[in-house]
């Protein structure tokens, strides 16, 4: 598990490989995650929003900007947490994500980013 710290709210990722499909002609190679978001601090926060650059071994970073988590904008208050599953498709068997969340302090409407620390999605006949 892969886990960083900003600002009181700590985010832990924890990935997997799913297996394999073609898609388009092509094989792509299908990764989940699952992402714990731990309130550490005094104030609840908001999460609105998201920004996300995958790698793929085989082909340019992409990036991607999005509301919420899976449709929603949880708030978090201090000592709880928010967990949530999702996938990335990738064209090769090798790669990795980063990000941030953009956050908002309920208390006083502040903005501030938590930064998401890169993981890595391997399907395991690929190292060796």
């Amino acid at each position: 598990m892969i886990t960083q710290v900003t600002k009181g709210i700590k985010i832990s990722v924890q990935t997997s490989f799913e297996g394999t499909f073609f898609k388009n002609y092509k094989m792509h190679y299908a990764f989940g995650y699952t992402i714990t978001i731990e309130n550490q601090s005094k104030d609840a926060v908001q999460l609105t929003s998201r920004h996300w650059k995958i790698y793929d071994s085989l082909n340019d970073m992409e990036t991607l900007d999005g509301e919420g988590v899976i449709g929603k904008k949880p708030v978090i208050k201090p000592g709880n947490s928010h967990t949530y599953n999702s996938g990335c498709l990738l064209t090769s068997p090798i790669g990795a994500m980063k990000g941030h969340y953009n956050m908002v302090l309920i208390s006083n409407s502040d903005k501030f980013r938590v930064y998401i620390p890169t993981f890595k999605f391997s399907a395991p006949f690929a190292l060796n």
